[in-house]
């Protein structure tokens, strides 16, 4: 008879298991390329620039921003967003101070806006933008509301870094991965007829 390497590798003790565990590790690598994938069509990352919005960001750091609104909420009252100015190009980190119909008060009002003229309403389909250090901030005061198309995204992670969800999500992938190659799949005689 001769000499078959394949059919002796087959035949080699443990060889289901480096089978499995090669299916265990594709499984693994599967879910880390689709969460990278769902991350980067759902997330990104922002560097906040000046100090409009001391003192809950400073100049330098770093936010995670998701526009999946599914998946984090709808844009609420004292939400943090990022927008993106229509004509500059520029982004703009602030809170949401009004949304469409609120009353937005007297000394928050932009600056066109005089006493005589009444209360000051959000416009229907807009979003009235302040940054938490109102001194020194240009927001809605200055350009008016906003509409959602330039809305960027929701903060939803600041006060850390961005990249401990990564870490944290990478690390429960991996347990789901190893928790599927310890599944065990009957054989063919233990299968009922």
């Amino acid at each position: 008879m001769k000499y078959n390497p394949l059919v002796s590798l087959v035949d080699a003790p443990g060889f289901g298991r480096r089978k499995r565990a090669f299916r265990g590790f594709g499984v693994f690598l599967a879910a880390v390329l689709g969460f990278a994938l769902f991350f980067q069509m759902n997330f990104q990352t922002v560097s906040v620039r000046g100090n409009s919005m001391e003192p809950t960001f400073n100049s330098g750091d770093r936010l995670l921003v998701s526009k999946a609104y599914w998946l984090v909420g709808p844009i609420r009252l004292n939400d943090i967003v990022v927008v993106r100015m229509e004509k500059s190009g520029d982004v703009l980190i602030k809170r949401v101070k009004g949304l469409s119909g609120d009353v937005i008060d007297f000394i928050d009002v932009p600056t066109t806006w005089k006493i005589g003229m009444g209360e000051y309403r959000v416009p229907e389909g807009t979003l009235y933008l302040l940054g938490d250090n109102r001194p020194v901030s240009q927001d809605s005061r200055v350009f008016g509301p906003f509409e959602p198309k330039d809305v960027v995204g929701k903060v939803v992670i600041y006060g850390t870094e961005p990249w401990v969800l990564a870490m944290v999500a990478v690390g429960v992938l991996g347990l789901v991965a190893m928790l599927a190659t310890n599944i065990q799949r009957p054989q063919a005689s233990e299968i009922p007829s």
